[in-house]
């Protein structure tokens, strides 16, 4: 017989000659864990299939400008070279006839090579549903990502993110951007639209203003560690019932955490 999980909540304090900031850190889970770390999320991707169709003539147009090395037919395609850190491209398709559509790209340890325009991304929705990049530093960041994604990640890549572009991505369910400055004027920008968001992940990203007043009620994973979002908890967080874990540590947290986060047998 299953336990019923705990909800834990952990917090630090960190002294100011004005008044103490502290870090919290929501938990729930059946172990309760002191820390959560941002782990790039990207969908799991799709058994390999029987299918032989080509690949849509449009979207291997977009792939030659890409400048990734892929035979004429890419799904299905891991390339990686023979480096200590090898460029690694992951593409994924579906079983489409008479052509196959791209539904998933991930790009690691991008090599200078590669360039990533919004008009080759655009020519592969709507069928992209999944777009990762990950230790991409110096590739720089295409303006209008397309917004047919389903999931994004970007961990270390990137000179900086725009909010506004991020903004755009309403299907989203699944966002992840870890290390990688963001541009916005505040968290709201980005998430108002995302009404379909589950997982937010944005940690290490230079975030300013306050927490949202409000959030999309199907969350069950929020992380904006290490930013410099400042101001109080906002009571509306109490409301999000399908909330696992939420992670605010490393910020410019102020004021008291809302006792009803801790109605649910509280360990300190």
């Amino acid at each position: 017989m299953s336990s019923t999980p705990r909800l834990s909540l952990y917090f630090r304090y960190r002294y100011s000659s004005s008044q103490p900031l502290y870090t919290p850190l929501l938990s729930l889970s059946p172990t309760p864990s002191p820390t959560i770390s941002p782990v790039p999320r990207t969908s799991p991707t799709p058994p390999r299939t029987s299918s032989t169709s080509p690949l849509d003539p449009k979207q291997l147009k977009a792939f030659e400008s890409l400048n990734i090395p892929t035979l004429k037919n890419p799904c299905d395609h891991h390339h990686s070279s023979s480096s200590k850190k090898p460029p690694t491209t992951v593409v994924t398709c579906d079983t489409g006839s008479p052509f196959r559509l791209v539904t998933s790209l991930s790009f690691t340890n991008c090599s200078s090579d590669l360039s990533i325009s919004s008009t080759a991304l655009k020519a592969l929705s709507p069928s992209l549903t999944s777009l990762s990049f990950h230790n991409c530093p110096s590739l720089s960041a295409p303006p209008h990502l397309p917004d047919s994604l389903h999931s994004f990640s970007a961990v270390s890549s990137f000179p900086r993110l725009s909010g506004l572009s991020l903004a755009r991505l309403v299907n989203l369910t699944d966002i992840t951007v870890s290390s990688v400055p963001v541009s916005t004027s505040g968290l709201f920008v980005i998430l108002g639209n995302m009404h379909d968001i589950v997982s937010l992940t944005i940690s290490h990203a230079n975030l300013s203003g306050n927490i949202p007043k409000s959030f999309h009620s199907n969350l069950t994973f929020i992380d904006l560690s290490d930013n410099l979002i400042k101001g109080p908890i906002p009571t509306s967080i109490t409301l999000l019932s399908s909330l696992k874990a939420l992670n605010l540590s490393s910020n410019l947290i102020s004021g008291e955490i809302p006792d009803s986060i801790g109605s649910r047998k509280l360990n300190v």
